[in-house]
C-alpha cells in the first residue's frame, strides 16, 4: 500500500460497523477488508445508507474503488473512498466453495493472538488483525441509555430535519462484549466490544420477535457464542484499533465450517 494519491483498490469486505454520528462527517461507516493482493485496508469514511441501492456492498463481497492515502487519519491501513466510485464485482456466498474462497484470503493474515497484535502496533502501528481465541469465556449485552448522548443527538436530529430522506439513526440500548483469552502465555484475559454492524441489525430485527427482554438476550448470545464458535467452526475475532484511543475493539467474527 505504497502508492501516493489516487488509486483503484479491489477489495474483499469482511467488515462493516455500525454507523455512527459525526460532527464532520454527519453519519459513517467503518469498512475493513483485504486487498487483492493480501493487505488489510480500512474505508473510512463512507456514508453507507446514502449509497444508491446497485453501491451497498455486503460483507464477503469483492469491490473496486477509487482511494487515496487518508490524510488525518495515521493508522497505515486507512484509505479515504471515493464513494462515487464503488463497483460491486460478486460475493462470496456460504456455499462450500464461498467458505474456501473466503478462507483463501484471510486465514494468511491470523496473527497468534490479541498480545501479538499488541506488539505490533507498537512497533509498527498495526490497527487491524485477526487470531483465534483459546477460550470465549462469555457474551454481554450491557444495557446503555436509550438516545444519544447530547452531542451525538444534536447531529442526528439536524441530519434528519435537513440534509437526509433516509429515517433517523437509532441508537441501540445495549453494547456488546466478548470475554476471552488467547493462546499467549501471557494472556490474562480480554474484554473487548463488538461494533460489527450485523450484530446491531440482529437485535433490531430480532426485538420485534422475541418483546420479552431475556429472550431476545439469549437469542443474541446463542447465536454470536454459541452458533459462531461452535466446535463446528474454525472461529477467528476481526479487530481494529479506536482511532483516537487506539485501544482495541472486536468489528467481525470470521466463523467458517471446520475441514477442508
Amino acid at each position: 500500500m505504497t502508492a501516493i494519491g489516487r488509486h483503484r483498490k479491489r477489495i474483499l469486505i469482511v467488515v462493516k460497523t455500525y454507523p455512527t454520528p459525526s460532527k464532520k462527517y454527519e453519519e459513517t461507516v467503518c469498512t475493513a477488508g483485504v486487498t487483492d493482493d493480501g493487505q488489510w485496508i480500512r474505508l473510512h469514511p463512507i456514508h453507507f445508507r446514502d449509497l444508491p441501492s446497485n453501491q451497498r456492498y455486503r460483507k464477503y463481497a469483492w469491490i473496486e474503488v477509487d482511494v487515496e492515502k487518508h490524510n488525518k487519519d495515521l493508522r497505515p491501513e486507512s484509505f479515504r473512498p471515493f464513494s462515487d466510485t464503488i463497483r460491486i464485482i460478486e460475493y462470496l456466498d456460504t456455499s462450500k466453495e464461498g467458505w474456501r474462497r473466503r478462507k483463501e484470503v484471510l486465514l494468511p493474515l491470523a496473527s497468534q493472538s490479541l498480545e501479538q497484535l499488541e506488539s505490533f502496533k507498537l512497533n509498527t502501528n498495526t490497527s487491524l488483525g485477526m487470531f483465534k481465541p483459546k477460550e470465549i469465556l462469555s457474551f454481554d449485552c450491557r444495557a446503555e441509555q436509550e438516545d444519544w448522548d447530547p452531542r451525538k443527538k444534536i447531529i442526528v436530529d439536524q441530519q434528519t430535519m435537513f440534509t437526509s430522506p433516509k429515517s433517523p439513526l437509532e441508537k441501540i440500548p445495549y453494547s456488546f462484549h466478548y470475554r476471552f483469552r488467547c493462546f499467549d502465555p501471557a494472556c490474562k484475559g480480554h474484554d473487548l466490544e463488538i461494533i460489527d454492524w450485523e450484530i446491531y441489525q440482529s437485535y433490531r430485527d430480532w426485538r420485534w420477535r422475541y418483546p420479552d427482554r431475556e429472550t431476545l438476550i439469549a437469542k443474541l448470545t446463542e447465536k454470536w457464542r454459541d452458533i459462531m464458535f461452535h466446535p463446528s467452526r474454525d472461529s477467528y475475532f476481526i479487530v481494529g484499533t479506536h482511532s483516537r484511543w487506539k485501544t482495541w475493539m472486536i468489528i467481525g467474527v470470521f466463523w467458517p465450517p471446520k475441514g477442508d
